[in-house]
């Protein structure tokens, strides 16, 4: 029996489990497996993204136009003519003779004043003027006769003389007595208060029965004021404009000034409604307004249908000639900062690029650009949130109802 502990036993010695020829053969395979799975892991790195699109941006060529110069004025509407009606005597007033609130024509009778004591006033008077028409007359055949019986030496020259002194007085009492008459008369006709211009007639201020006036005679102060007639078959529009705003618009060179007679105002009443007929301006004043700074403007606006009415508040547009040389851009294309106004332009290498413009003023939707602008450059409009300042864009033309938005993708399947 062979010793277990004898090292020569063949029992004892390790047997492969598999022959060498075939692991080497396994060492190969595992090897290009690795090789194969390493390649295959440097095939899935993801490749380098490719750069977005640029951004498409609705663009405007602009060019240099003729605008009408424009200023949005607030003013206040008076009337063409109008005259308080005062009582120019004192008395009683008796009755009203109109309609208030209607038409009323120069020279018919407003009011009625108590005349019992302008009459008697008058009656005296004329008794004076009778009296001493008695006495000039009878003065002056005595003078007469006087100097009949001088040329026989019947009477002295003084009495002559006298006589004579006496007509000259009696004439001046006669044209005093006369003054006094014509006066009462006066007085007498201001019991009868007629409308000073033809108009419409206000309600009036003063009832019946109440005592008017604060004299007998036509001072022209103190008079107790009973209505008011206005014309408003046109009306002035009265305004203002800052004196800086005036002579920089006489001071700009590409500016023309309308005359006078050829500025054109148009009125927008209170409720926002554009009223039709135009007014004309027809008054410049000369100084500035120490208290406002402004110069005074006023304006005559045809009035046929009494739609505008005087004390009224409206808005003005005033067309005070024409500014050359300038761009409209539409107001939303217009940026601002700290440094001021600005637009985004698309310059020929398709980058935007900052133009810092003047644009003080506006026409309806659009800023009128005086500065800062060449003809033909490409103003962006929509599109200005995506993009900067040395950023490349791709341009599309801008029409005036694109609003910049992109439309919704259709569903799957449908089709428009």
């Amino acid at each position: 029996m062979a010793n277990p502990f004898d090292p020569t036993c063949d029992a004892l010695r390790p047997r492969p489990a598999v022959s060498p020829a075939p692991a080497r053969g396994m060492r190969r395979r595992l090897v290009m497996l690795c090789l194969g799975l390493t390649a295959l892991s440097g095939c899935g790195k993801p490749a380098k993204p490719k750069p977005p699109p640029p951004p498409v941006v609705g663009v405007m060529r602009v060019h240099p136009q003729t605008v009408p110069l424009d200023r949005s004025l607030t003013g206040r509407l008076s009337a063409y003519y109008s005259a308080n009606v005062v009582a120019r005597v004192s008395g009683v007033l008796l009755r009203r003779d109109y309609k208030e609130g209607s038409a009323v024509r120069q020279g018919q009778l407003l009011f009625e004043i108590d005349p019992t004591y302008y009459r008697t006033v008058l009656n005296n008077d004329l008794a004076v003027l009778a009296g001493d028409k008695a006495t000039y007359v009878n003065d002056s055949v005595i003078a007469a006769r006087d100097h009949k019986l001088l040329r026989s030496g019947s009477v002295s020259q003084q009495t002559v003389d006298d006589a004579d002194a006496a007509k000259r007085s009696a004439a001046a009492r006669l044209l005093a007595d006369q003054a006094a008459v014509d006066g009462a008369r006066v007085n007498l006709g201001y019991t009868r208060v007629t409308a000073p211009i033809s108009g419409i007639a206000s309600q009036q201020l003063v009832t019946p029965g109440a005592v008017v006036g604060s004299g007998t005679s036509d001072n022209g102060t103190g008079g107790t004021q009973l209505t008011s007639v206005q014309q408003v078959d046109q009306l002035y529009a009265n305004f203002a404009i800052s004196a800086a705003d005036l002579l920089t618009l006489r001071a700009a060179q590409n500016v023309a000034l309308a005359a006078e007679a050829n500025t054109k105002v148009k009125i927008t009443l209170p409720n926002g409604q554009a009223y039709g007929p135009e007014g004309t301006l027809d008054f410049s004043d000369v100084a500035v307004n120490p208290t406002t700074g402004a110069v005074d403007l006023r304006a005559l606006v045809p009035n046929p249908d009494h739609v505008l009415l005087p004390g009224m508040y409206v808005t003005l547009s005033v067309d005070f000639g024409e500014q050359k040389n300038v761009f409209l851009v539409p107001q939303q294309a217009m940026q601002r900062d700290t440094v001021g106004p600005y637009l985004l332009v698309v310059d020929v290498r398709g980058k935007v690029e900052r133009k810092d413009v003047a644009a003080e003023n506006s026409l309806h939707s659009d800023w009128i650009v005086t500065h800062g602008l060449s003809d033909g450059e490409q103003v962006i409009i929509t599109g200005i949130q995506g993009v900067h300042e040395g950023d490349t864009v791709k341009v599309t033309p801008w029409q005036p109802n694109d609003t910049g938005q992109t439309a919704p993708a259709p569903a799957p399947g449908k089709q428009h």
